[in-house]
Order: C-alpha cells, then structure tokens, then sequence
C-alpha cells in the first residue's frame, strides 16, 4: 500500500469516527461505506468458453418496442454472460445514432465486469456490441453521454491498489471509435452530465461520486471545460450529495441531486460552473421531501441499491419551463410501504421544492416499486419508469417494467401501465447478488428511450425499449394480425423509414394520415413480393404533429402513430 492510499483510508476511518451516534448520521455513513465496486475474490476474469447462443428478445406491444442489446453479430442472445446497470445516450445531431453502456460480464461464474457498449445507427431497431472497452480490465458503473457535436462520452470506473478512479473514453462526432480514455479524477457510483444549453458552458463535462471512495479524498466533483481533453483538480459540493444524478438547466445552471449526510435527499444549484475557470459556487441548497428515503440491499436487489435520486430540468418554452423535477423509489416514512416512487417538484429554480406526489398506484403497502428512473422531453413532457411487484403478491420479488408520464409539470399523472412481461430479478446473478444499481432514459418529443436489464431470457441482459406516450394503452392491430410495422425514427425530423415484413407475395397500400384523418399521401399501392420491405419518406416540409402510418393488406389495416418535430 502506497503512502496516499494509506492516507486516504486513514481519512476515511477518521472521518466516520467522528460522525456523531446518532441514528440517522450512523445509518447513513453506514449506507455509503457499505456499497462500492471494488474486486473481491470472485473479481478473476473468467472467459466464456464455447459460448451457446439462444434467439435474441424482441418484444413489441402498443406502446413500446423492446430489443435486447447486448447481442451476438447475428443478433442472438449469448447464453452464459451477464449485462446490467445500462446507461444511455442519444445523439443530439442524429437521433438514428444512439449508444448503450453496461457493466459486462463475459461469464456468470466470475463478477469480474467490464466496460461493455453496442450502439445503434437506425434508431434502435438493431444493435451492434462490438465487445467492452478496454477488454481485460475491470470496469464497473458506466455513465453515458453526448455534446452538441455527436461525440460520444463514456465515464467508468476502475480500481487502481486501493483507489478508486474514473477514465472517461470519447468518440468523434459521428464515429464510433473510442480513444484511449482520459483521467477524470473520479470515485464510486460518480455520474455524469454535459451541457448542451447552447450556452457559455456548452461542451462542459461535470461529474460527482460518492466522498467515501474517491481518487481525491475528501473532494468528489471534477469538471472539464476543454470539451473532455483534462478534468480539473476536484471540490467539494455543498451537502455531500452521494447516490444521485445530475441535470442542466435551460440557461446552462447545474444541478446536483442525491441523498445527504442525514439520509436527506437534496438539490443543490451551481449557476458559475458553466464559467471557465470560475471558482465553482453553490448558492442553493433544498432539501427535498420525498417522504422517504434511499435503501440499500432490498429483497429484490440484495446487494444493491433499491434506486438513485433523479434530478431533471424543463428545458421547454412551454409554461414549465425551468422547473426541477426529482423522483426516486424511497422507503416510505409516513407509511410501512418497502418501496413507492415519488416526486416533487420546484418551480423557483431549486430554491423549495412542493409536497410529494406518489406516481405508483397499487394499493397495497407490501410490494415494491425499484430503479425508479425519470427524464423530461424537449417538449415538457416527464417520463418515469420502475420495476414494480403488485403481481407477486407471496413473494415481492418477481417485477415488471411499469410506465406513467405527465403533461402538465407533474401535477397529474397518466393511469400506471405494465410495458413489460413478469420477471425474476435474481435470476443469473454474476457471483453477485444484484441487478445493478440503476436504469437510464433520455426522453425525445415521441417518447422515452430506456436502457434497462431484465432476465426474460432466464438470464441478466441490457435492453433497449422506446415508449411512445400516445400509443401506450392503445389496441394495435398489427400484433394479433402478425404483421410487425416498424417506423424510425420516431419522431422524425426529415426522413421516416418504415419497415414491415410479408408473409406472402400481396396487394399493399401504404399511406400517412394526419390526425384528423386526412390522408397526406400514398406512399406504396402495388403488389409485393413476400419479406422484408422498407420505405423512406422524406418529410422534412410535413408540419410538425401526430401522424399515422397506414398499412393496409387484404382489407385490414395495421397503423402506426409517428411524430413529426424540427
């Protein structure tokens, strides 16, 4: 053990000592010290030999198409590994480019993980996984993003002695290619944010982890303003915020949320980081009322995190512009409830934040909602989604995938709506007693992207799923006739493929209608060939709005709804 290291530990006992004993204070110093990502003795890479394959997932029901990710190059599931704690992130310059981050482990009997990506060039109906960055080295709890220009940026954490530390790789606008990674200071369960206000910070990387395992004790905050080329020396955040995420503000304002010293869950509000080589302040600090607080080690996730704490910004011109959104799945103060996803919001930048809203409905204080994960649209929409188990009323463990959105700044709430099949969460556990720590989703004015795992496959696997608000709920008839009509992307700003396979050689009219029910144009009236057939419609000079795709074969038509937005 080197000199700093012994220095840091030493730190780092000193400082729990010194935490008073009172319950809270014990309880979450206790939380923090007992969850991180270092090698333990079943870490020892394990490669997976003569490796079985099985038909990848695809799931399609009104409302969400579901793929999974972390696929062979024929696409098919490879039996035996495992993938989770995904991260997402879309390119702003081309929503078609999307990337995907997990924790990869090439073989179930080892929890020795990796730096495992696929990424998608047509929206994410398909998926490729080139293999994990830096193969052969133990990485753990990637974070996803994109600047204004398309590069890619993937934050992930290593070990180094008794350190623990952050490389962050990059790709070019529009490659795909990673560098060889830059140090980012760093620590454990760190997130990462990149302003894309438009701003004086644009292109800003800001990235904060939890005080007690970090490279640069006692500091856990660094920032980049060089577009990612050097992170600088790290600071401290005002309240020790330490499970959470982070979120840019219309004009460029940074906002840090996570739980505190007291098991509080706050925000704090930095309005000079975008500046560079400001002397980063942080002028607001809220307690957030969740009624509730994070847990560790819940029964449906045993060694890990029932959740983090979301933080996310209106950036619309609409009337919620600016406001602050925070949801996270909490164990229940007011009630005996194991896990509810709440939210609060504030509309005065972060300063106070209103009385807490309950997203999930069921009526029962025995199941648990999980990995509670929200993002708002370009156009004011919010998203959540969780994993819930009001269908395993004897055990508490098997879990869907569940799914409600707001309209009007998260005052009322869509009805709650399962969007996936059940599953059993401890399923293909990689020598490790857990589905990760966390989901992520980027939401775009169609709907939300999300990057999850699941065991549908009977295993741990990373999926990618878009749900479309409009659609969710509603009768498709394309399922029960067997037709699978995809569009993308969606929302379109220029162009909109659409993909629909034939069974057998038939007379086809495809067309687009406006919601009214005009029809805008015909696109194919002809007879085709059986097998796959795809169509681009150039829509750029389509007004802006909710449109239908219209197939219609042998007198049933099967509909598709696509938006339309610059």
């Amino acid at each position: 053990m080197n000199q700093i290291s012994m220095i840091k530990n030493c730190l780092a006992i000193l400082l729990l000592l010194m935490v008073n004993t009172a319950y809270s204070q014990i309880s979450s110093v206790e939380k923090r010290m007992l969850h991180n990502e270092k090698p333990d003795a079943n870490s020892v890479y394990m490669p997976l030999e003569d490796a079985k394959t099985s038909p990848g997932y695809q799931y399609k029901s009104p409302g969400i198409f579901t793929i999974q990710v972390n696929v062979n190059e024929n696409g098919d599931n490879i039996l035996g590994d495992a993938a989770n704690e995904p991260s997402i992130a879309v390119d702003p310059t081309d929503a078609d480019r999307i990337m995907i981050g997990w924790r990869q482990f090439d073989n179930v009997g080892s929890s020795f993980r990796q730096a495992g990506h696929a990424y998608s060039l047509d929206a994410g109906q398909s998926w490729t996984f080139p293999g994990s960055i830096d193969a052969g080295v133990f990485r753990s709890d990637p974070v996803l993003d994109c600047d204004s220009e398309g590069n890619f940026y993937y934050n992930s954490l290593t070990t180094s002695g008794n350190d623990f530390l952050c490389t962050v790789f990059k790709t070019s606008a529009g490659g795909l290619e990673w560098d060889d990674g830059t140090f980012a200071q760093g620590g454990d369960k760190q997130w990462m944010r990149i302003d894309r206000s438009g701003g004086i910070g644009d292109g800003n990387i800001y990235s904060n982890w939890t005080r007690g395992f970090s490279y640069c004790f006692p500091y856990f905050f660094t920032r980049s303003t060089n577009g990612g080329d050097s992170y600088e020396d790290c600071i401290a955040v005002l309240g020790d915020p330490y499970w959470g995420t982070e979120a840019i503000g219309p004009d460029g304002e940074l906002y840090i949320a996570g739980a505190g010293e007291f098991n509080d869950i706050m925000v704090v509000r930095s309005d000079n980081a975008q500046e560079a080589g400001s002397v980063i302040e942080w002028p607001v600090y809220a307690p957030v009322n969740l009624d509730g607080e994070l847990n560790i080690q819940p029964d449906v996730n045993p060694v890990g995190l029932m959740g983090q704490v979301w933080v996310d910004c209106d950036r619309s011109d609409g009337p919620g512009r600016g406001n602050v959104y925070v949801c996270a799945a909490v164990d229940r103060y007011s009630s005996p409830d194991r896990g509810d996803v709440m939210f609060a919001r504030s509309t005065d930048g972060g300063e106070s934040f209103e009385a807490p809203i309950r997203i999930n409905t069921d009526a029962s204080t025995s199941n648990t909602q999980w990995f509670a994960t929200m993002s708002v649209a370009p156009n004011g929409r919010i998203d959540v989604v969780w994993l819930d188990t009001r269908f395993d009323p004897a055990g508490h463990i098997l879990s869907a995938l569940f799914y409600s959105y707001s309209l009007d700044q998260g005052m009322t709430w869509s009805e709650n709506e399962q969007m996936s099949v059940v599953f059993n969460p401890h399923l293909g556990w990689p020598q490790q007693n857990k589905m990760g720590d966390y989901f992520d989703m980027v939401s775009d004015e169609g709907g939300a992207q999300l990057a999850w795992a699941n065991t549908i496959n009977g295993e741990q696997d990373v999926y990618y799923s878009y749900i479309t608000p409009e659609m969710v709920g509603v009768e498709d008839e394309s399922i029960h006739n067997h037709v699978d009509v995809n569009v993308f992307p969606n929302p379109c700003s220029e162009k909109l493929n659409i993909r629909y396979s034939l069974d057998e050689a038939v007379q086809i009219y495809l067309s687009v209608y406006d919601m009214l029910g005009n029809e805008v144009t015909v696109l194919a009236n002809e007879f085709q060939s059986s097998g796959t057939h795809k169509i681009t419609y150039q829509a750029q000079d389509l007004p802006n709005g909710v449109y239908v795709i219209s197939l219609k074969i042998d007198g049933t038509i099967h509909r598709q709804k696509v938006v339309k937005s610059n």
